[in-house]
């Protein structure tokens, strides 16, 4: 056991010194490698980053909110009918009704559409490219809506089509820069809206709202200036459903409600979809996979090259020192000894390409994280599974050099040039 350990720490100092006395050379025999395992684990790692990044934010959003409207998010089961989907109906009120009122699952249903392109303005500033959200009551408990000034718009307010609205972090610093909001007006669509509340600062989420460059004013209010069932429009019914309830049986609930209220015929097919945020957390984990797999096989190619390269410069290691093989076989080295001695060395030299690639993945998570602002982190599975292809990767390439290396007749190997 001794004797092994010893061989070991021969030749690790061994592979240092020909990385040290043949840098050039060594590293271009560790550039396959390196490249090989940086691909491997930087596509691996920042798919696990953003599969976090994803689960974080539908943690954040809630697995249990049902999206109803005219268009799914994904296909269902074939090809995407675009065709057939935009002749379908939009949300109203009375399909919100319907669901208030029979399914027993829903803790909280609102209606909102999407008012894109909006331009806001205040006295003699004004912003292009804002999102106008028309919201019926409840909107606040189903998209957990913080206020960092004034407060969120009430029951009354909303029902009743009052002209308040709600803005969002970018729209406040663009518009009144750290000046106090509360209370003065913005204008949109023709019309004048007080400022009540001021939301927090959140970014853009998986449903699709951006609500830091954003309005959120009353459905009604809206309804009497704007065309709510058009297809530029088009209202989403939203459902959270209640604690301790099933999604999927919620889902059977509010299907059967809307279509008793749409009247729709047995063995007729809905005219609408509902989806929900784990739909598309299901496709991404596909797409996911492919991408990963194509990493790996781009990884593989360069880890292929990488052993070719490790196993010349093994074989040119072995030339170099023949006739050192052949003294220590003289004086009683074993076959084993001198196989172990250089296999250690491939794989040394391995291992050093592989951490070469993963300090290269670091570098990469550290920018993206604090410079675009998308959280990357190198796991301890992925850099140990670096670790370990790379030992591969030598054992495979530095086994027939070294196993030739072991083969070596002392006599011949002490008379060779």
């Amino acid at each position: 056991m001794a004797q092994t350990a010893q061989i070991i720490g021969t030749s690790i100092k061994q592979a240092l010194h020909e990385l040290r006395a043949n840098r050039l050379r060594t590293f271009l025999s560790l550039l396959g490698v390196t490249i090989g395992i940086f691909c491997i684990i930087a596509v691996l790692t920042v798919l696990d980053s953003m599969k976090n990044n994803i689960s974080k934010e539908m943690s954040a959003l809630g697995s249990d909110i049902i999206y109803v409207g005219r268009w799914p998010w994904m296909d269902e089961g074939g090809e995407y009918k675009w065709w057939e989907f935009w002749r379908r109906p939009s949300m109203s009120p009375k399909e919100l009704r319907a669901v208030q009122g029979n399914v027993s699952g829903a803790q909280y249903a609102t209606l909102c559409f999407t008012k894109r392109g909006l331009v806001v303005k205040h006295q003699d500033q004004e912003l292009e490219g804002i999102s106008g959200y028309a919201v019926t009551d409840y909107f606040d408990k189903v998209q957990n809506i913080e206020i960092a000034q004034g407060r969120y718009m009430s029951g009354s307010e909303l029902l009743g089509g009052s002209n308040v609205a709600v803005i969002g972090d970018e729209v406040y610093h663009e518009l009144f820069g750290n000046t106090n909001a509360i209370g003065k007006t913005v204008s949109y669509l023709g019309r004048q809206f007080l400022v009540v509340g001021v939301m927090k600062k959140v970014g853009q989420d998986m449903a699709g709202f951006n609500f830091d460059k954003g309005v959120i004013f009353s459905y009604y209010a809206a309804s009497s200036l704007l065309d709510t069932r058009s297809l530029n429009n088009d209202p989403n019914l939203i459902i959270k459903v209640a604690e301790g309830r099933s999604p999927e049986d919620v889902k059977y609930e509010v299907e059967g409600a809307l279509r008793r209220e749409r009247k729709i015929k047995p063995g007729q097919k809905n005219d609408f979809a509902m989806n929900q945020l784990s739909e598309v957390s299901a496709r991404l984990d596909m797409i996911f996979d492919s991408i990963n797999m194509i990493g790996a096989i781009i990884g593989a190619f360069s880890l292929v090259v990488g052993a070719f390269g490790i196993a010349n410069i093994m074989f040119v290691t072995v030339k170099e020192r023949t006739k050192q093989i052949g003294l220590k076989k003289a004086i009683g080295a074993r076959s084993r000894s001198i196989l172990t001695e250089f296999l250690m060395e491939a794989i040394t030299l391995c291992i050093a390409g592989g951490l070469i690639g993963i300090f290269i993945v670091l570098l990469l998570s550290l920018a993206l994280t604090y410079g675009a602002d998308f959280p990357v982190t190198l796991s301890l599975k992925n850099f140990s599974l670096g670790i370990g292809i790379s030992a591969l990767v030598g054992i495979l390439a530095g086994y027939i050099p070294a196993r030739a290396a072991s083969r070596l007749n002392p006599v011949v190997a002490i008379r060779s040039n």
